[in-house]
């Protein structure tokens, strides 16, 4: 992919990335308490910090920057990982409104953050296992 259209790029690198996944957890703590529990949390149901960092290493990858997600891990396999969580359109929606408030946290906008709207969307809606 041509530097100038990589969404990793578009979006500042890694440091906004990380920034990016952390403001989705924090969004998802606060206005998502239901979708939090779905992951491991802490006492005051945070996310913990090894999923928030895993999630940053994907999502790195995911947006066209480094691969060290699937260098540490080996490939998502993102509906086998998220097979064993019910994802119905709430969950989904849920997820992209903590999405979009991470992206609005920090200037995501133009071009790039039409391209990450639709391609959240469709791995949100991938992901959906159930009615």
């Amino acid at each position: 992919m041509n530097p100038v259209e990589n969404p990793y790029v578009l979006v500042g690198g890694a440091e906004k990335v990380r920034a990016i996944a952390e403001s989705f957890y924090e969004a998802m703590a606060r206005d998502e308490p239901a979708l939090a529990r779905l992951h491991p949390c802490d006492a005051e149901g945070r996310v913990e910090l090894s999923t928030r960092e895993r999630f940053a290493l994907f999502l790195a990858g995911w947006l066209g920057g480094p691969q060290d997600y699937v260098a540490q891990h080996g490939h998502p396999r993102l509906r086998m990982r998220h097979g064993r969580v019910p994802v119905d359109v709430g969950g989904r929606d849920a997820w992209l409104r903590s999405m979009g408030k991470a992206l609005d946290a920090h200037g995501v906008q133009g071009p790039v953050r039409t391209l990450l709207d639709t391609r959240f969307a469709d791995l949100a809606d991938f992901l959906r296992n159930t009615l």
